[in-house]
Parts: structure tokens; C-alpha cells; sequence
């Protein structure tokens, strides 16, 4: 990567555990940027499958790194966002991929003075192949009041200044990052829509996984922001298009 000492430093924090099928194609994306100014932080907990080995193949990519155990995936994530010394934090799961060479600087030249970058996210297989685009699309101008209509912006496609970010409330186990983005966009001054992919997203993830639990959850979490009764409503249509997304292309 080349030296750019006048560029914002961007921390890219993977959160792992026993992640060794899937880590070295999101360090390997890093890796391929020619954005200089890049902080990648890999916070494991306590992984026994080579993970930590794979990580210590590619120290000249990881600039910090720990493993050990932790309270789960919000903890861990707590830890990355008091590791990171980047202008902006960008959270990367492991199996997850930069969109290209370029996402990283592209990003950075739609605004050096956003609080808050977003994108849109393309759905991967495990052997690479792409699936099709996130079924929420990003709004053309997102706002707080743009996630009453769901997590319209994939957390792995929204890039927070970190000096907003508060830390995830471990009361949710696999939820916290939707109030997470709620509160950085009721701090956010300026938002910027990048207009273009930024990330390739492995498709199984911990929510999809537990997406009866995670529908709970943000349920609740809507509520207390907006309302029980406006939660209600904005779920119809909300039910509707996940229900005609699952039966017209068999994902969701």
C-alpha cells in the first residue's frame, strides 16, 4: 500500500473466531488496496483452528491484532473500537470482501469531510460467486429516520467518523449493530452516499443464522425509538417485501 500521510486513516476492525475457512479473503482484500492509510485491527476470541495462524502469515497487513476470550460478538466488537486510532472505523466480518482495489480511496474522495459513508452490499457464496445485490437498498439520503423502514444500509457497507461511535450494547446478541448505526446517525452532521458497492458480503452470517432472534430484537429496538405503533405499521410492508423476496429468488 502506498504512503498517502494526508489522507484519514481508516481502521478496518474483523472480529474472528474460528474463522480459518474464511479470514485470509477479507485480509487478502485489504491487502489488494491502493488506499495507503489503512489501520487493520483483527480482534479474535481465543480461536483453536489456525486462525491466529493465518493472521500471523500476513502481520505486514494486520496492524493489530488480539485473542482472547470475550463476552461475545459486541464485546469483541467494544475492543476493536478501543483499539482502532483511524478517523473512521469500518467494520469487516470475516469472509467479507472490499468491492475492489479502489473502494477504500473512492470512498474517501465522495466527501474528506462526511461523518458517515454508506453503500450498497453484493450477496457472496463461499466459493466467491455472487449471489445478487442486499435486498434493502440504501436510500439516496439516509437520515435516522431512514431505519424505520429496517437496516436499509448493511453494517458492513457503513462507515462511521469514530469520534460518534458509541460502543454496541452487548444486551443484544445479534442486533446491537442496528442501534449502533441509529446512534451515530443522531450524531452524524453529514452523510454521504457513495453510489456505488462496497463490499462483498458472504452470505450465512450470525444474523441470518438467528434471524427469528434478530427479528425480535430489532423489533424491540424500533420500538423504543420510534414507537410501538409506528413499529407496527412500518413492519407491514417490511413483512411484505421479505416475504416476496424469500419466495421470487429463494434468499433473503
Amino acid at each position: 500500500m502506498a504512503s498517502e500521510h494526508r489522507r484519514p486513516t481508516v481502521s478496518i476492525i474483523t472480529i474472528t473466531y474460528n474463522a480459518a475457512d474464511t479470514l485470509e479473503r477479507t485480509i487478502e482484500s485489504v491487502e489488494r488496496q491502493d488506499y495507503g492509510a489503512i489501520e487493520y485491527i483483527v480482534v479474535d476470541g481465543a480461536s483453536t483452528d489456525g486462525t491466529m495462524e493465518i493472521v500471523g502469515r500476513h502481520s505486514e497487513v494486520v496492524s493489530k491484532y488480539v485473542s482472547e476470550p470475550d463476552g461475545g460478538l459486541y464485546d469483541a466488537m467494544n475492543k476493536g473500537l478501543g483499539m482502532a486510532t483511524g478517523e473512521y472505523v469500518w467494520f469487516l466480518n470475516s469472509g467479507d470482501e472490499l468491492k475492489e482495489p479502489r473502494t477504500v480511496g473512492q470512498m474517501i474522495d465522495c466527501g474528506p469531510d462526511a461523518d458517515v459513508f454508506y453503500g450498497d452490499t453484493v450477496i457472496t457464496r463461499m466459493d466467491g460467486s455472487e449471489i445478487g445485490q442486499r435486498r434493502l437498498s440504501p436510500p439516496e439520503k439516509l437520515t435516522r429516520d431512514s431505519f424505520r423502514k429496517g437496516m436499509l444500509v448493511c453494517h458492513q457497507a457503513f462507515v462511521a467518523r469514530r469520534t460518534i461511535c458509541p460502543q454496541y450494547d452487548t444486551r443484544y446478541k445479534v442486533s446491537a449493530d442496528y442501534e449502533w448505526c441509529l446512534g451515530i446517525l443522531e450524531r452524524s452532521r453529514k452523510t454521504v452516499n457513495t453510489r456505488t458497492t462496497l463490499v462483498r458480503f458472504l452470505d450465512g452470517g450470525v444474523t441470518k443464522q438467528n434471524i427469528g432472534l434478530a427479528l425480535r430484537e430489532r423489533f424491540v429496538i424500533m420500538s423504543r425509538h420510534f414507537g410501538l405503533w409506528a413499529t407496527m405499521l412500518n413492519h407491514i410492508p417490511i413483512a411484505a417485501k421479505f416475504f416476496w423476496f424469500w419466495a421470487t429468488r429463494g434468499w433473503f
